[in-house]
């Protein structure tokens, strides 16, 4: 049917004869284009459409063919997307505003770049008809408003200040620093022995233990350069003089934490350091700058700023940590001292001296007989099962036989009988053997957890031990452990968390690095009012009339002494508490509990005086 089909009519060039051509069923025929050829785009949206679908694409030579000055595009268009490190990009047109044979086309860029960094901005298109056709008049304002023709962008990474750590009071323990990695690389060396005699000479000071064989070996059978040393900045420019002048040495230098102060608790610090190291870095900002020819920034297109993580908090707190640091430093014996914060469970200070040091993290984890200290335990558990109370009248003989054990106590001293408060802070061992020996198989145990000796503490940043108090069915273990000589094993952190117990009427959570929760493993019963009120009592009373008058004049200090005998002498304890500081301190065999009360004293005396 005619009306099925259109018929267009031409004039063939040249010859006057009509011919007619019969078009596809249903379509109006407006044009005759060629076979193979692209229709131009009707109208200034549409080629810009096209010309943005190009530059989205990275199709930078089409996008270049669309505009009116392909080469200068196509060199433009290659520098954006190498200037911006873009992984890819999404671009659309907006409205046109059309004046004749000129127009505006709003587009809008959405560029991403590496690290998930995504840039959108609008712009607008400058477009005009050439023969007839719309197509992009080239501008670099086409790839942003602010660009020239004659710039360029390029992005810029702006680091996030690494995070601090700082103590208690908001000091910097650890600050962002450069650390230098020694290695030796036994092939380069003109003579490895000879190199390694010297590097260890060297070095010497700053790491004792290196050994030239030991690193010639090492070396010669590594197939990269053998690490030997790390240093701080002060250490390394004492040595880079020498360093550099052995062949196979390699220094490598490398952003790290570094200690404000070598001396303040170190081995503690170190532990705080590997803990955060993987976190201490923020999220980098990021900029598009513009430069022109000659390679200068003139202005920035976009700025995100970097995004710094918070400082890391640790709860020693600097004047405790260095006065306790002081105190056990001035013994010969392996010296440690524990102090807790009672209403937070904030360890304020971890201190032990190099005697101390060489048997590792011996203030918190090291476990030994906590002698008569333990009498806390053993006269908490009598308060707590009725068993006595502080006036309850109790024998102090010189020597008690309970069982098949001779129990004596110190130089065979007797008081008769007298309040379980006077045994107490004359530090009876025989009324305390007895008290035991009369109480359950597990009431030591179950005591010891109520002041928080027992369960396992996840500390994060320290290894920890509070002690261990098994059930003694048997009566002379269970009476020796009464007075701390038994099967009982307790460190400074356990008998400093029993004393923070006792201030705080209930086992806080010790903790150090702040934002990361400590986990409790084992149980921890509640104290009972009648049980506090009896031990502070007790407590109070061992210091002003008992075995530590010595630090009677450093204010209201409530504590227990305790001499427990070892093999090759006996280890000396002071355990207690001040305001909110509770504190245990160890002198290894240091003989007579005076003498950790003396320490004690040391560490109080170094104080501020808010403290």
């Amino acid at each position: 049917m005619a009306s099925e089909a259109t018929a267009v009519y031409a004039v063939a060039a040249g010859s006057g004869r009509r011919l007619r051509l019969v078009g596809a069923l249903g379509i109006v025929a407006v044009a005759i284009t060629t076979a193979g050829c692209t229709p131009k785009p009707a109208g200034p949206v549409s080629a810009a459409q096209v010309f943005v679908d190009d530059v989205a694409e990275r199709d930078i030579d089409d996008a270049a063919t669309a505009t009116d000055r392909p080469e200068d595009a196509r060199a433009a268009l290659t520098s954006a997307w190498s200037g911006l490190q873009a992984e890819s990009m999404t671009a659309s047109v907006g409205s046109a505003k059309v004046n004749g044979d000129t127009a505006r086309v709003e587009y809008t860029y959405e560029w991403h770049l590496p690290r998930n960094r995504v840039w959108t901005y609008s712009g607008e298109l400058q477009m005009g008809r050439r023969n007839g056709d719309w197509t992009v008049r080239w501008t670099s304002s086409d790839i942003h408003p602010n660009l020239g023709d004659t710039q360029t962008m390029e992005l810029r990474s702006t680091a996030a200040p690494r995070a601090r750590v700082n103590e208690h009071g908001g000091s910097d323990v650890l600050v962002p620093g450069v650390v230098h990695r020694v290695s030796f690389d036994a092939r380069a060396a003109a003579d490895p022995v000879s190199e390694a005699l010297t590097l260890v000479d060297t070095l010497r000071r700053f790491a004792p233990d290196l050994s030239a064989q030991s690193i010639v070996e090492s070396a010669t059978a590594a197939s990269d350069p053998y690490p030997v040393a790390t240093l701080a900045q002060a250490d390394y420019e004492q040595v880079q003089p020498v360093l550099d002048g052995l062949a196979g040495v390699r220094v490598t230098d490398e952003a790290d934490l570094v200690p404000t102060d070598p001396t303040f608790a170190p081995d503690l610090v170190s532990q705080v350091r590997k803990t955060v190291i993987d976190e201490v870095d923020g999220k980098a900002g990021w900029s598009v700058a513009t430069v022109n020819a000659n390679g200068v920034d003139t202005d920035v297109l976009t700025e995100t700023p970097p995004e710094p993580v918070p400082s890391f908090s640790i709860t020693l707190d600097r004047p405790i940590q260095v006065a306790a640091q002081r105190a056990v430093d001035a013994r010969v014996e392996q010296s440690m001292m524990v102090v807790i914060q009672p209403s937070t469970g904030a360890i304020l200070a971890i201190a032990q001296n190099k005697a101390a040091d060489r048997d590792g993290p011996v203030a918190t984890t090291g476990l030994y007989p906590p002698g008569s200290t333990f009498k806390i335990i053993t006269a908490g558990a009598a308060i707590e099962t009725g068993l006595a109370t502080p006036d309850t009248s109790v024998p102090c003989p010189g020597r008690i036989e309970i069982g098949e054990r001779s129990i004596p106590n110190y130089n065979e001293f007797a008081l008769g009988t007298v309040p379980m408060a006077t045994a107490f802070a004359r530090s009876c061992n025989t009324s305390f053997a007895k008290l035991a020996s009369e109480l359950a198989p597990d009431a030591l145990h179950v005591a010891a957890q109520r002041l928080g000796i027992g369960p396992d503490y996840s500390v994060v940043g320290v290894p920890t031990n509070s002690g261990s108090v098994p059930p003694a069915d048997e009566l002379v273990q269970r009476t020796e452990d009464g007075f701390g000589q038994g099967k009982v094993v307790v460190s400074p952190f356990g008998m400093a968390l029993a004393a923070a117990t006792v201030a705080h009427g209930s086992t806080p959570v010790p903790h150090l690095l702040g934002g990361y929760d400590t986990t409790v493993d084992g149980e921890r019963p509640p104290v009972t009012p009648a049980m506090l009120d009896g031990l502070r009592s007790m407590m109070r009373l061992v210091v002003t009339s008992g075995t530590a008058t010595r630090i009677a004049g450093e204010g209201d200090v409530y504590g227990k002494t305790g001499e427990a005998e070892v093999d090759g002498g006996s280890h000396a304890w002071f355990v207690g508490y001040r305001g909110d500081l509770a504190f245990a301190t160890l002198v290894v065999r240091g003989g007579s509990s005076d003498n950790a009360v003396a320490v004690t004293k040391d560490m109080f005396d170094g104080l501020p005086a808010e403290y």
